[in-house]
C-alpha cells in the first residue's frame, strides 16, 4: 500500500468541500500538500478523481465518488483502532464528527463542546451545521457520526435518542401590544404581518400549524437566517414562530424581544440524537450520547430559557 491515511484525509476534505483552498483550511495544511496528495492517489490508483474547473473548483468523477465513500470508511476504521486502544487504557479519544440543526446550533453546541472536551481532552470535535435533510444525508454518507437534531422525517435506517421537547412560541417585538400575554392563539394574530423561517422542515412545520388552526398567514418576509428573523421581528416588521428560545432576549440589532407560548393543541418538536442503525457505535460516540443525555433534559437545555416540560 503506497499511500497514507493522511493523504486519504486530504482527499476526503477536498471531495467534501469541492475546493483545494477550503480543504487546506479544513485540515490545517498548505494547499500544495492537498494537491500533492490528490495527484499521488490518482497516480497510485490510475484514475482521475476530480474534474478541475477554474471557476467552479473541483468536481468528483464517478471513480472519485466511489473512492470517497471507501476512503471515509477506511478513515473510520482507522479511528476505531485508536478507540479500541483508548478503551483498553480507559481513555475516550478520537475525532467526533457532529452534525446539528442550524436553528439551535449557536445556543446548544458551544456548551456541549466545552463540557464534553473538558471531560475528554483527547477528543477532537468537528461540527457540521446544516438543514435536517443535509444532516441525514451526511449520516448516510458517513460524513457525520451523530446528529443533534429534530425527530422529523427520519428514515427507517435511523435511530433516534429522544432528549427534550421544544414548545413553539410566538416571537414578538417587546413593545408589541400582545407581548405581555401569558399565551396566544394564531387566530389572535390573523392579518398581522408574518415573518417565516425558511428552512425546509421548519418552514413545513410552522405552516402546518397555521393550516391546523385554519388561519392564513400574511407572510411579508421569508428568511433562512434566524439572526435576520429576530432582528426584523424586534424592529416591529412582523411576528414569527420559533421553537428555540435563547437566554439572550435581545435581537442582534439590540432591540428587545418577547417569546409568548403558542396556545392550542400544538405538537412540540423533539430534540435528540440521530444516528444510523447499522453503524457500530464506538466508545467515543457512546460517551457523547451519555453526555448529551445528562446535559439536555426536559425543561433545561444549554443556551436556552428554562421551560416547563411538555
Amino acid at each position: 500500500m503506497r499511500f497514507t491515511l493522511r493523504q486519504l484525509s486530504y482527499f476526503v476534505a477536498a471531495g467534501e468541500t469541492g475546493s483545494v483552498t477550503r480543504a487546506a483550511e479544513l485540515v490545517n495544511i498548505s494547499q500544495p500538500s492537498v494537491s500533492a496528495a490528490i495527484a499521488h492517489l490518482e497516480s497510485e490508483f490510475g484514475v482521475q478523481l476530480f474534474v478541475r474547473q477554474h471557476a467552479q473548483g473541483l468536481t468528483l468523477t464517478p471513480a472519485g465518488e466511489r473512492l470517497l465513500l471507501a476512503a471515509r470508511e477506511s478513515l473510520r476504521s482507522a479511528q476505531e483502532l485508536y478507540g479500541v486502544a483508548g478503551t483498553a487504557a480507559g481513555v475516550v479519544s478520537g475525532r467526533l464528527n457532529l452534525g446539528t440543526f442550524r436553528t439551535f446550533a449557536p445556543l446548544v453546541v458551544p456548551e456541549i463542546w466545552r463540557s464534553f472536551t473538558g471531560l475528554y481532552p483527547e477528543v477532537r470535535m468537528n461540527v457540521t451545521v446544516e438543514s435536517e435533510a443535509t444532516l441525514l444525508d451526511g449520516l448516510r454518507r458517513a460524513r457525520i457520526d451523530i446528529a443533534l437534531t429534530y425527530d422529523m422525517h427520519l428514515g427507517e435506517d435511523m435511530t433516534f435518542q429522544r432528549l427534550a421537547e421544544l414548545p413553539t412560541h410566538v416571537l414578538l417585538a417587546a413593545d408589541h401590544p400582545l407581548a405581555g400575554r401569558a399565551s396566544l392563539r394564531l387566530d389572535a394574530l390573523a392579518g398581522e404581518p408574518f415573518i417565516l423561517l425558511g428552512l425546509p422542515l421548519s418552514r413545513q412545520y410552522f405552516l402546518s400549524l397555521f393550516e391546523k388552526a385554519g388561519v392564513q398567514p400574511r407572510t411579508v418576509l421569508e428568511t433562512p437566517d434566524t439572526a435576520m428573523l429576530r432582528s426584523f421581528v424586534a424592529a416591529g416588521i412582523g411576528y414569527s414562530l420559533m421553537t428555540s428560545r435563547p437566554l439572550n432576549m435581545r435581537a442582534e440589532n439590540d432591540r428587545p424581544l418577547a417569546y409568548v407560548p403558542l396556545e392550542g393543541d400544538i405538537p412540540p418538536l423533539v430534540i435528540g440524537l440521530a444516528s444510523l442503525k447499522d453503524i457500530r457505535r464506538t466508545r467515543l460516540i457512546e460517551a457523547f450520547d451519555e453526555h448529551c443525555r445528562r446535559m439536555i433534559v426536559p425543561g433545561s437545555i444549554p443556551g436556552m430559557q428554562k421551560c416547563t416540560p411538555g
